[in-house]
């Protein structure tokens, strides 16, 4: 049996920039599913906060779609930064600006200087008085990645009794950690 498959499947989206020095998003590679989101302004995350980081851009989705805002992995795997409420959902009725929640989950503070760490864990100068265990998020940075996908609307049908699967009502855990 061979599968033929013609072309990705594509949506128009519109994107405004609400800051000159947006970065219009592109995909890195041409099988990528994400493209990247970046910051349009430096940002100081201390140890246990949360930051909101600007993109600078507000979209316009087709109807039946969501963006939704992934981590990268890079970040995710040098850095104690991750995106809060991941994967975050952006409406295609919402119209404003996208920004990155992100949290700098190390808890060690209290160590000031002028010094801090930048998305790769890599020491660098902060500009001002900072704990070192804090990230700065430089104006250029890609942040955060954004997946296009198609949302189907949900038709709820109110019913007295579900039907019968194998697994019932076993929720978390249910299928054991082995």
């Amino acid at each position: 049996m061979t599968i033929t498959i013609n072309k990705r499947l594509e949506a128009p989206v519109k994107i405004k920039r609400l800051h000159a020095d947006a970065v219009i998003p592109k995909y890195a590679r041409a099988f990528d599913a994400g493209f990247d989101l970046v910051a349009v302004e430096d940002v100081i995350i201390r140890p246990g906060e949360t930051a909101k980081i600007p993109t600078g851009l507000a979209f316009a989705l087709p109807e039946g779609y969501e963006l939704q805002v992934r981590p990268r992995s890079g970040i995710s795997a040098k850095s104690k930064l991750r995106i809060s409420n991941a994967p975050g959902t952006v409406d295609a009725g919402y119209r404003g600006e996208i920004c990155i929640l992100m949290d700098n989950i190390r808890q060690v503070a209290g160590e000031d200087g002028q010094r801090c760490l930048d998305v790769n864990d890599k020491e660098v100068e902060a500009g001002c008085e900072v704990d070192r265990h804090a990230y700065l998020v430089r104006k250029g940075d890609r942040i955060a990645q954004g997946v296009l996908a198609v949302v189907p609307i949900a038709v709820f049908e109110e019913v007295d009794e579900l039907d019968e699967t194998e697994r019932g009502t076993g929720g978390f855990g249910s299928s054991g950690v082995q």
